[in-house]
């Protein structure tokens, strides 16, 4: 979604010993390796409908010619793939099939904040499959269109424009690119606001913070993460939730390592 998080789009306890240790470690290996095998399965399965998806929406999209909803779903389904995409070659070519059926949205309607969004997104996906300058070029382009996006929906898909603005300001070069920090900040924390209980809106703002050297406000935005985590969790299941989960989980505990064991604060000029 470095790489993007556009997505998405898309980080363990500490365990005591006792006499019991020896007992207790090949139980805890038992279970770790079963929690393995059983996230390995929720995945597979998480890929598999990814791939129906996709099927499905192709399908659509193949009949549904002049339909502008069933291209820019075509090119969600596109673009789901391109993240998971084993190597560039297969990303490419999934990202190139999204962007010509979100194009093709376009062309019917223009005024589409779903099709906007996805051409960024999957435009997204091609800049990570280059490693020259014509990557760094197409900056402004998935700028151009999430900048449409947020104009026509700042809500869509939990604040997804704001949410993509935001990174990709904070992640592009500011000399020869784009790059914000001033503007990555505005927009993370939009998308917290529109958002607050999509834990990608938090995770990203909780990262940022902490990456500018603002603890003091990773701290605070930590705690409204850990309020908000187990309804998060009911809320965010099944099958479409699965990778997603797999993802923050991780970054979740990476966020509260750094955040418990690091002394120095520094506040942020808006702390206050």
């Amino acid at each position: 979604m470095a790489k993007l998080q556009i997505m998405r789009m898309f980080r363990f306890a500490g365990i005591s010993f006792n006499r019991l240790a020896r007992v207790g470690w090949v139980c805890l290996l038992a279970w770790c390796c079963g929690q393995r095998w059983a996230e390995a399965a929720d995945t597979n399965e998480a890929i598999v409908q990814l791939n129906k998806n996709f099927r499905e929406a192709r399908q659509r999209y193949s009949v549904e010619t002049n339909n502008p909803e069933a291209a820019w779903q075509f090119s969600r389904a596109c673009f789901d793939l391109a993240d998971i995409a084993a190597n560039n070659t297969q990303r490419a070519e999934y990202a190139n099939r999204g962007i010509d059926a979100a194009r093709q949205s376009l062309a019917r309607d223009n005024n589409t904040a779903e099709a906007h969004y996805y051409l960024g997104m999957n435009i997204g996906q091609l800049a990570e499959t280059k490693h020259n300058l014509s990557g760094l070029r197409m900056v402004k382009d998935m700028e151009r269109e999430f900048l449409a996006a947020h104009a026509l929906d700042e809500h869509f898909d939990y604040a997804g424009p704001d949410r993509n603005l935001g990174l990709l300001y904070d992640q592009a070069p500011a000399i020869i690119s784009i790059g914000s920090r001033s503007k990555g900040r505005q927009h993370l924390e939009k998308a917290v606001e529109l958002a607050p209980d999509f834990p990608e809106n938090q995770l990203n703002l909780i990262e940022a913070y902490l990456k500018w050297d603002y603890h003091t406000e990773a701290e605070r935005q930590l705690g409204e993460l850990e309020k908000m985590w187990a309804a998060a969790q009911k809320k965010f299941t099944g099958d479409p939730w699965v990778l997603s989960w797999t993802d923050w989980n991780k970054r979740f505990e990476s966020v509260k390592k750094k955040v418990g064991g690091n002394s120095k604060v520094i506040e942020s000029p808006h702390s206050q």
